[in-house]
């Protein structure tokens, strides 16, 4: 594999600027391990293997337990994920994939019963966040390790 471009340096206003954005979201209040949870599920639908790779590594170091970090593509299936954390997943991959049906009332509803109006706009940001890096890291060739050197 080769890195087509590293945008740290060719452009590097804006990468800082996405790491504001992506410090303006994880300062907003949410659970740490949600936060990570959020950002593996997004980079799998999206394919993004330096994201994956990332982010199932953070949520290791933060002590969670390897079957969780597996059954995350499979989430409506593993009783291991609590009824709030479904509801953000089911919100990460509505937004991730926005273009296909939007974002249902019913699922607004569901994710209703368990954040307010702050940790919803929490929860967005934080979704944003992940599918921006998703783009900037599949764009320009991103790979696990392809910062080592």
């Amino acid at each position: 594999m080769q890195l087509r471009m590293n945008h740290r340096q060719a452009n590097p206003a804006g990468y800082q600027a996405l790491l504001k954005l992506e410090a303006a979201a994880k300062g907003m209040g949410l659970d740490p391990v949600l936060f990570e949870l959020i950002k593996i599920r997004a980079s799998q639908l999206n394919g993004c293997a330096f994201c994956l790779d990332m982010h199932t590594t953070d949520l290791r170091k933060m002590g969670e337990r390897e079957q969780r970090v597996h059954l995350i593509s499979v989430w409506r299936d593993a009783p291991l994920f609590t009824a709030s954390e479904k509801a953000a997943l089911a919100l990460t991959e509505a937004l991730t994939l926005v273009a296909e049906k939007g974002v249902s009332d019913d699922l607004y509803a569901e994710v209703r019963e368990y954040y307010d109006d702050s940790e919803v706009v929490a929860l967005i940001m934080a979704i944003n966040a992940i599918n921006c890096w998703n783009r900037i890291a599949i764009a320009t060739g991103m790979y696990p390790g392809c910062f080592d050197a």
